[in-house]
C-alpha cells in the first residue's frame, strides 16, 4: 500500500510539473541585449514593462533611461553579487563561434520572482554582448500582495519555489519544504523525499516565507517549526533534529535559542 501511495505521489508530482512547463511555453519572455561591459543596449516590451518600474524605484531613472544603464543597477543590492558571478563566469569555449550553454538563477526585482537565463553572445571577433532571457514567475509562486498602507508594498508571500533542475523548471510545494541550508550563492532546499538546489539566497526566503512556520535559528539554516521533532543538547550547544529520511542535525545559533523555545512552547 505505501509503494503504491509514493508512486501515486510521484505520478502526481510530474503530472503538475508538465501542466507547468506547458504553462511556461505559452509565458512571453522578457528579453535584455547587453554590451560587453553589461550596459543594456536593448530590451523587448515585456522586459521593459517589469524592469522599468524596478529603475525607477531604484534609481529614480525613467524607463527611457534604460539603456546605457549596467544591468546590476536594475537589480536589488543584495542580488548584484549573484548576478555579476553569472555574467563574469561566462566564457565561450571549444569553437570560438560557439556560446556556452545558458545559466538558470533566480532574482528578486522587487516584489517579482524571476526566472533568468544568461548566455553569451559570440561573434567572428569573440564575445560581442550578453542576452538575458527571463520569465516572470511571480503569480506562479507567491500569493497575492495584502493591502499595505506604506508606500512599498512588501514582498509577496512565497507558496512555491521554483528551481531549475534536467532543463526543466520545477515548482516546489512550501508545504513539503522542511528545511533551507545557504552556501554561497546557492540554497539547498530539503523536502520529505528530496533535495533541490536553488539561486533565491536565505535572505530573500526569510522575507518571504511565513515567519509563524519557517524560522532562521542560524545564519546558514532556516526549517520548519512544525517539522522539528528533537530539541538536543550538547554541553554548550543547542541543535534541531527534523523529520523526513535524512533525520537532519541542525544546529541553532546561541542568539536564536532563546526565541525557538517560546515558538516551540519549552520553559
Amino acid at each position: 500500500m505505501e509503494s503504491n501511495t509514493n508512486w501515486g505521489s510521484t505520478l502526481r508530482k510530474t503530472q503538475q510539473s508538465e501542466t507547468f512547463q506547458h504553462r511556461l511555453e505559452q509565458f512571453n519572455p522578457g528579453m535584455v541585449w547587453l554590451d560587453p561591459s553589461n550596459r543594456v543596449t536593448a530590451l523587448n516590451d515585456v522586459a521593459m514593462q517589469i524592469l522599468g518600474p524596478a529603475a525607477e524605484q531604484s534609481l529614480g531613472v525613467e524607463k527611457s533611461g534604460l539603456l546605457g544603464l549596467n544591468v546590476l543597477q536594475l537589480h536589488p543590492e543584495r542580488s548584484r553579487s549573484k548576478l555579476s558571478f553569472i555574467l563574469d563566469s561566462q566564457a565561450p569555449v571549444g569553437c570560438p563561434i560557439q556560446s556556452p550553454p545558458p545559466v538558470a538563477m533566480m532574482i528578486n526585482i522587487p516584489d517579482k520572482v524571476l526566472m533568468v537565463k544568461v548566455s553569451k553572445m559570440i561573434g567572428a571577433g569573440g564575445i560581442v554582448g550578453t542576452c538575458m532571457v527571463f520569465y516572470d514567475l511571480t503569480d506562479a509562486t507567491t500569493m497575492p500582495a495584502a493591502p499595505a498602507t506604506a508606500q512599498v508594498l512588501p514582498p509577496r508571500r512565497l507558496y512555491k519555489i521554483p528551481v531549475y533542475r534536467k532543463n526543466r523548471v520545477v515548482l516546489i510545494e512550501l508545504s513539503e519544504v522542511l528545511r533551507f541550508e545557504g552556501d554561497g550563492h546557492y540554497t539547498t532546499i530539503a523536502t520529505r523525499d528530496d533535495r533541490y538546489l536553488s539561486n533565491l539566497s536565505l535572505t530573500d526566503l526569510e522575507k518571504r516565507l511565513d515567519p509563524e512556520v519557517y524560522v532562521r535559528v542560524h545564519r546558514s539554516h532556516i526549517v520548519s517549526i512544525r517539522d522539528i521533532i528533537e530539541l538536543v543538547r550538547n554541553k554548550d550547544s543547542v541543535s534541531l533534529r527534523m523529520t523526513g529520511h535524512e533525520q537532519s542535525l541542525i544546529p541553532v545559533s546561541r542568539a536564536k535559542v532563546a526565541q525557538l523555545k517560546d515558538l516551540l512552547g519549552i520553559v
